[in-house]
């Protein structure tokens, strides 16, 4: 991990940066398993509360690392190489697909902070993000298309909550690459900043300074409203609110708001 990877933590904000900088952050191998080891170390985490997602550098992430691409024209070499994309390696994704997935699964809110470029399996990693805050110039494409494959990196199953299905489509079908206030006209990104990795950690900092068992409890009900039935999601919002009512992290919150100081929370 430590050769893709970077994280910082500092007040419970973790600052996750891709740092293959010379490619542009571009997803090979080793991007990938760098990645899923992130998830993994940032689960067990204690003491997090939230997360920023960048890439140094010139950009987000390009894409998928054009050697790929390269073994394809010149030896006729399947994307996938040997592995079956069908297994489901990690719950309901395959190991792709965990890579974008993770961070809807990590439970503290991810924000993605997009610059340069943000292309493919890139763009389908910001989608996995909480929010996503990105610069008006930054270029972003489904662009599996021009390879004449498919969005696999979950990303199909992340669009289509967040812009309509009309546009979700034409992106898809046509891979243009469209601009980070275009994206944040479809819904695609949530603020348009000229510096949106200090603008996301300003957000996660301010995430941070609220009840941490709140927050964690928040998402686990937006998760579930994007992927169940009304009745069910009405029922969850109660059984988790039961549970915070009363618990310590929530007498403070009260109790600071009252007072008008900064709240003193445990964490989870």
């Amino acid at each position: 991990m430590k050769d893709r990877i970077a994280i910082d933590m500092k007040d419970g904000v973790a600052d996750v940066r891709m740092i293959r900088a010379d490619k542009m952050n571009a997803l090979d191998e080793a991007m990938f398993s760098g990645l899923i080891e992130a998830g993994e170390k940032l689960s067990a985490m204690h003491g997090l509360r939230a997360v920023v997602l960048s890439g140094e550098g010139r950009a987000f992430c390009a894409g998928l690392d054009m050697g790929r691409f390269e073994d394809m024209k010149n030896k006729g070499e399947a994307l996938a190489g040997l592995r079956d994309l069908t297994v489901r390696t990690h719950g309901v994704a395959n190991r792709p697909q965990w890579a974008a997935w993770l961070w809807r699964e990590l439970p503290v809110p991810v924000i993605a902070a997009v610059h340069g470029v943000a292309f493919g399996g890139g763009f389908q990693i910001a989608l996995g993000a909480d929010m996503r805050y990105a610069t008006p110039d930054a270029r972003m494409s489904v662009m599996e298309i021009r390879w004449g494959l498919v969005p696999d990196v979950a990303g199909t199953q992340l669009m289509r909550h967040l812009c309509r299905e009309d546009i979700v489509r034409e992106l898809t079908y046509t891979g243009r690459i469209f601009s980070g206030e275009e994206a944040f006209s479809y819904g695609l990104v949530t603020r348009v900043t000229a510096d949106p990795r200090s603008a996301a950690l300003e957000t996660a900092r301010e995430i941070a300074g609220k009840s941490p068992h709140a927050i964690r409890a928040a998402k686990r009900l937006l998760n579930l409203a994007v992927a169940t039935d009304a009745g069910t999601g009405l029922t969850a919002e109660s059984v988790e609110q039961l549970k915070l009512i009363g618990s310590p992290n929530q007498i403070e919150a009260v109790r600071a708001q009252i007072d008008r100081r900064t709240p003193d929370f445990k964490d989870v």
